[in-house]
């Protein structure tokens, strides 16, 4: 029986590259892959991009409204895997039709994503929530913190200051530097401190 598997891990710890190699395996192989991801990622366009280069177009961006079963089964029943990009923008009723693939089509789906939203203090993504609750198979993809300890929290920063306020989506608006980066819980509390 296929499985819906849930990788996850802090930024910056290789989820993409990860998903590229695993499609890489199955082509050499001689096997088809569906490698798709939110159209809410426009940071690449219809690319998935690694920071240490490979890159590769993806079969299709979603949005909320995609009904990812009805989706693949009328264009990419033949797979033999379906790969998942920034999956903690999944809706959680996504992932239950990804469970449905699993279940009706018998294909394996490997989902790659966050499991924490940079806020740390509410419910985070509903898409990682719901792959949490039931995927067949949850894996912690680590990752090191700027001090070398394992790094378990995203966190934004504006301008050099972390926050811990605001959209899950924030769009450059070219007059604020935004940045990402995973940090250990020490490190969280120091920057903390010192953006009160």
């Amino acid at each position: 029986m296929a499985k819906l598997y849930f990788r996850y891990g802090a930024m910056g710890c290789g989820k993409t590259m990860q998903l590229l190699q695993i499609a890489f395996n199955y082509e050499e192989r001689g096997h088809k892959v569906c490698i798709i991801k939110p159209a809410t990622d426009t940071k690449n366009g219809e690319k998935l991009l690694t920071r240490i280069g490979p890159e590769r177009k993806t079969d299709f961006c979603f949005d909320k409204k995609t009904d990812l079963y009805k989706e693949l089964l009328k264009n990419y029943s033949d797979v033999h895997c379906v790969l998942i990009d920034e999956a903690q923008f999944l809706t959680p009723e996504q992932a239950d039709e990804l469970m449905q693939v699993t279940i009706r089509l018998n294909i394996p789906v490997m989902a790659y994503g966050l499991r924490l939203n940079f806020r740390q203090k509410d419910s985070g993504f509903e898409g990682a929530t719901r792959l949490l609750q039931i995927a067949h198979n949850i894996e912690e993809i680590k990752t090191i913190c700027e001090c070398g300890h394992k790094a378990t929290l995203n966190c934004r920063f504006l301008d050099g200051r972390l926050v811990t306020d605001g959209p899950d989506i924030l769009i450059d608006d070219g007059k604020t530097k935004i940045e990402y980066r995973a940090l250990c819980p020490a490190c969280y509390e120091k920057y903390l401190k010192g953006a009160k």
